[in-house]
């Protein structure tokens, strides 16, 4: 697997860090507090060899352009950045692609330009808060593991671990979204690194407590493919079954044996699911 190509793309709204890799129509590929490099991501290299990737660090990850304001780092900004990018790309439409927080964005980007896309790709995400009303996902207190979620997740905000208590963390967490434990060294076995905004994090964290978009699902008129695992830990299938029941052209495939990484845990029919979308609304 070699390295993703990496850009400086100046635009309208600053200066963004962009990793292009594979061949085939445009499509962006981002997560909302992700800090990603030359190493890639494993949701994005799913998609090299149908599309060319555009791999974004948004603000205050990587060498992308800082925020002035907070507000900077809130869902819509974000997106008025990544259409930024577009533009300065020069395409008057891509596709996009987001996982968890990454398919949040996606469903705002919807929302507000649909007609920037030729499709959206909805990954294990939700329209809303997904914790306080559901048990079954691993941030809501009644959930067994949610302790020792939330004290993974504050000690890797740290800047003082060591890289190898990092890692070890890392992969512990990973693991309480695996449908397998058991499996984790054979699904995340290539050379990616990647790193945590803490200042997008935390504003996240503020952001989503008042996240519902549930109501305006019906203003995205892109082609949209929504893919839950079964037994998703972060964003429980309910979310993303009610997300089918609002966005018009949409298409809800559930992953019987995955959690949170369908995209690995049943990567033959996830490859098989977006190919065939992907040629129903391709240009040709």
């Amino acid at each position: 697997m070699g390295d993703w190509e990496r850009n400086l793309l100046k635009t309208s709204r600053g200066v963004f860090e962009v990793f292009v890799k594979g061949e085939g129509e445009p499509l962006c590929v981002t997560h909302h507090y992700s800090e990603f490099n030359q190493t890639g991501d494993y949701f994005a290299e799913t998609f090299i060899k149908t599309n060319k990737v555009f791999l974004i660090n948004l603000r205050e990850a990587g060498n992308s352009e800082k925020a002035i304001e907070p507000y900077q780092l809130s869902f819509l900004e974000t997106i008025f950045d990544i259409e930024a990018i577009r533009e300065e790309l020069g395409f008057d439409k891509w596709g996009f692609a987001g996982h968890s927080t990454g398919g949040m964005l996606g469903i705002i980007y919807g929302i507000y330009f649909s007609n920037s896309l030729k499709y959206n790709v909805i990954v294990g995400a939700a329209a809303r808060e997904y914790m306080t009303f559901s048990k079954d996902c691993i941030y809501n207190p009644k959930h067994s593991k949610f302790n020792r979620m939330q004290e993974l997740n504050e000690t890797l905000k740290r800047s003082d671990l060591s890289t190898e208590k990092r890692k070890q963390l890392k992969v512990e967490r990973t693991k309480l979204s695996l449908f397998d434990p058991e499996k984790y060294d054979e699904l995340f076995y290539l050379n990616i690194s990647k790193g945590m905004s803490a200042i997008r994090m935390n504003f996240f964290s503020r952001e989503l407590q008042v996240y519902d978009v549930t109501k305006k699902l019906e203003l995205i008129s892109t082609p949209t493919l929504l893919i839950c695992g079964r037994n998703d830990v972060q964003c429980p299938v309910i979310y993303s079954i009610e997300m089918e029941e609002g966005i018009p052209n949409s298409k809800l495939v559930i992953f019987e044996k995955s959690n949170h990484y369908p995209f690995l845990e049943e990567v033959e029919q996830f490859t098989e699911e977006y190919n065939l979308f992907i040629k129903e609304h391709q240009s040709f």
